[in-house]
């Protein structure tokens, strides 16, 4: 195979038949060793994922004999080509966030599913609360925001707060690794080049149905489990509804989670081939109205209905931690983006999936190595993102290049970005620590929790796969 490499006098872009390096089976040891590093780094080392991916990409383009100017230029383009897809709807998505967990409309969304299902069913409640929430919420924010209403139906219902502690998380987990906007599956469905994001809210929206469901069954196991309440009168659910004063409507809570979503879904329902909208000026307002950044731009802007007014600290402190937020999440994505693209221009990619084509993993990849990542270093967005650059030049020859194909990688890695929550996962802490859960139960209840929710999103997405792609 021939391989790029600058020869020593320095001759620019000569190309070489380099008998043993960077050829063959030495491009697996490549990218296995890239792999080991990303895990090493960031969960030993505890370097920032972003400076992991970046010098992962650089090392891929030395190992792989690309010429020295082309690294430069194709992680530059890596990185700002993702962010020209979803760098806004990012930032939309985080600004909503912050203003549903700042202005109490979380907490109302909360109440009003409560009141829907029942008081008698708390389990249940908690964990379609935390479906809904998490998917413009971290799921680690969203169960702080939650907690103490989950303290709350404990005391009142009898039921132990493991019970509802693992009800509302996996909920919480189920849309935050499936849905967007959440930042994780948006960038994966950024890097696997989906162009119809409104599929892959839909998918997802149905993907996480059956693990929030294996999450809440799962959960019941525990309703009886003793578990300590002591000293926590500080944090009583009505404490916390006054910190908040006066909370929003459940209409306008609800609105700038559930505007977008039905834009979104319009303008994909507006592009079928039946033209059900025609094709004049009312499918070119839903082009419009439902391209993503705009349809959450809309969302940020029925945020300003959550408050009764606008002053410097929503505009100064909200809006300005969301950014905040966001531009973690930005550098990130597109570090992600960077390595993607300089997989792709590169052999390794291309080897790697004439090799693997004959074992017909199909989509279960995706899944092995996302959950092989998630495992080792504890974040769900960075297997997200990692896992979806490195898959997205094999779909090819996997032979998952359709739309469908591609929206059921992203589920096929959000099951895997599931597997599984422990000790060098943040939100594994969240969820023992706010529910007063020691270590081994966390562990009996939280971990394995995960890992039967992502066997489940797996198994769900593979029947998909038989039958749409």
């Amino acid at each position: 195979m021939p391989v790029y490499w600058p020869d020593k006098n320095k001759t620019p872009n000569i190309q070489l038949e380099v008998s043993g390096l960077a050829q063959g089976p030495l491009l697996i040891v490549i990218l296995l060793v890239a792999i080991a590093f990303i895990i090493w780094s960031t969960a030993k080392v505890r370097l920032n994922p972003f400076l992991a991916l970046i010098i992962t990409a650089y090392g891929i383009g030395l190992s792989a004999g690309m010429p020295l100017p082309d690294i430069a230029k194709t992680i530059n383009e890596g990185f700002g080509g993702l962010m020209t897809s979803i760098g806004l709807v990012i930032v939309a998505g985080t600004i909503i966030g912050v203003f549903l967990e700042k202005s109490g409309a979380a907490i109302t969304m909360a109440e009003t599913i409560l009141n829907l299902v029942g008081r008698k069913r708390p389990a249940a409640a908690m964990s379609i609360i935390g479906y809904i929430v998490s998917i413009p919420v971290f799921c680690d924010s969203g169960f702080v925001i939650l907690s103490s209403l989950n303290r709350a139906l404990a005391r009142s219902s009898g039921v132990s707060i493991a019970a509802l502690a693992i009800a509302l998380s996996t909920g919480l987990y189920a849309t935050h690794v499936l849905v967007p906007p959440t930042p994780g599956p948006l960038a994966a469905a950024g890097n696997l080049g989906v162009s119809n994001l409104g599929l892959v809210i839909m998918v997802g929206m149905l993907v996480a149905v059956p693990p929030a469901v294996a999450g809440y069954l799962w959960a019941r196991r525990f309703s009886n489990l003793p578990v300590s309440l002591a000293g926590d009168e500080e944090l009583s659910y009505e404490a916390v509804k006054q910190q908040y004063g006066k909370l929003p409507g459940a209409f306008k809570s609800f609105a700038p989670i559930v505007v977008p979503i039905i834009l979104i879904a319009l303008n994909s329902v507006a592009n079928f081939p039946s033209k059900p909208f025609g094709a004049g000026s009312l499918k070119a307002a839903l082009n419009f109205l439902g391209t993503p950044v705009t349809a959450l731009f809309i969302g940020v802007a029925l945020c300003f209905l959550l408050v009764p007014r606008i002053n410097q600290e929503i505009i100064n402190e909200w809006i300005g931690k969301a950014l905040k937020d966001a531009a973690v999440i930005l550098i990130i994505t597109g570090a992600g983006g960077s390595l993607g693209k300089m997989l792709a221009a590169t052999p390794i990619t291309k080897y790697l999936g004439e090799s693997l084509a004959q074992y017909h993993l199909g989509i279960f990849l995706p899944f092995v190595i996302a959950a092989a990542l998630k495992t080792a270093q504890g974040s769900s967005t960075v297997a997200l993102v990692t896992t979806s650059a490195i898959i997205a030049p094999l779909l090819p020859a996997m032979g998952l290049t359709s739309e469908i194909a591609r929206v059921l990688v992203v589920m096929a890695i959000g099951a895997g970005a599931m597997v599984v929550s422990h000790a060098n996962d943040s939100y594994f802490w969240v969820v023992s620590q706010f529910s007063g859960l020691d270590v081994p139960t966390a562990y009996r209840t939280q971990t394995i929790g995960t890992l039967i929710q992502g066997l489940v999103v797996i198994v769900t997405v593979a029947v998909l796969a038989a039958f749409l792609v």
